[in-house]
C-alpha cells in the first residue's frame, strides 16, 4: 500500500532507499513561503543506523510489513542463536550480527520478540528488564550508597554494566535492555 509524507506517524515502518525504516519521529513544516514537508528521523531496521529524512509533496512509498513473533531462547550455534518460535515450536538459527545489542542481555531460556520482515530476521526485542548475575567486580566498599560514581561489573552474558559500589560478585542485579543501566538488586 503506498503512503504519502501526510500518513506518517512515529512506530510506522516504511520500505525506503532500498531498505526498511522505523519512523523514530516527524515534523510537519509548513514555511510562509513554499509547499509543506515532513523532517523526520528514520532507523534502519537492518543496520540500525539513524538518518534524517525530508519528505516533500508528492513522495510516495509502500509501508513495510513487519511481524513480530515470540521465541525462545535456546542455545549459540556457529557464529549464531538457535530461537525456538513459541507458538510452531519450529527452529530457527539467527546470525549474531542480526541480534547486535540484544546478545550483550541474552540468556538460555528467555523469551524475546524477533521481528521479521517476510523471512528477514531484522532484530530482536528483550524485555525492558532482566536480571543477570554479577561475575567480576571489584570488592564493595562497606557503608557505600548508590549514589556513589559506580564501578564496572562483568555479568553472566559478558556485557560490562556499571553498577553501584556495594554490589559484590555472585549477586544478581536488574539491568535495563533499552540502556544497559543498573536498575536494583533481584
Amino acid at each position: 500500500m503506498a503512503i504519502g509524507m501526510n500518513d506518517l506517524k512515529t512506530g510506522l515502518t516504511i520500505e525506503y532507499s532500498n531498505s526498511i525504516w522505523r519512523v523514530i519521529e516527524f515534523q510537519h513544516v509548513k514555511p510562509g513561503k513554499g509547499a509543506a514537508f515532513v523532517r523526520s528521523k528514520l532507523k534502519n531496521l537492518r543496520t540500525g543506523a539513524v538518518n534524517e529524512v525530508t519528505f516533500r509533496p508528492g513522495d510516495k512509498f509502500e509501508q513495510a510489513e513487519i511481524t513480530t513473533r515470540p521465541m525462545s531462547y535456546l542455545y549459540a550455534e556457529n557464529g549464531g542463536r538457535v530461537f525456538m518460535d513459541t507458538e510452531t515450536f519450529e527452529q530457527i538459527n539467527i546470525p549474531d550480527d542480526h541480534l547486535k545489542e540484544a546478545l550483550k542481555y541474552m540468556l538460555e531460556g528467555m523469551e524475546v520478540k524477533i521481528t521479521m520482515y517476510g523471512s528477514e530476521v531484522l532484530g530482536a526485542e528483550l524485555p525492558s528488564s532482566v536480571q543477570l548475575k554479577v561475575v567480576e567486580t571489584q570488592p564493595g566498599i562497606k557503608g557505600a550508597t548508590a549514589t556513589g560514581s559506580g564501578k564496572p561489573a562483568v555479568v553472566e552474558t559478558g556485557a560490562t554494566i556499571t553498577v553501584p559500589d556495594f554490589v559484590n560478585e555472585g549477586e544478581t542485579i536488574i539491568v535495563n535492555t533499552e540502556d544497559g543501566s543498573y536498575k536494583g538488586r533481584a
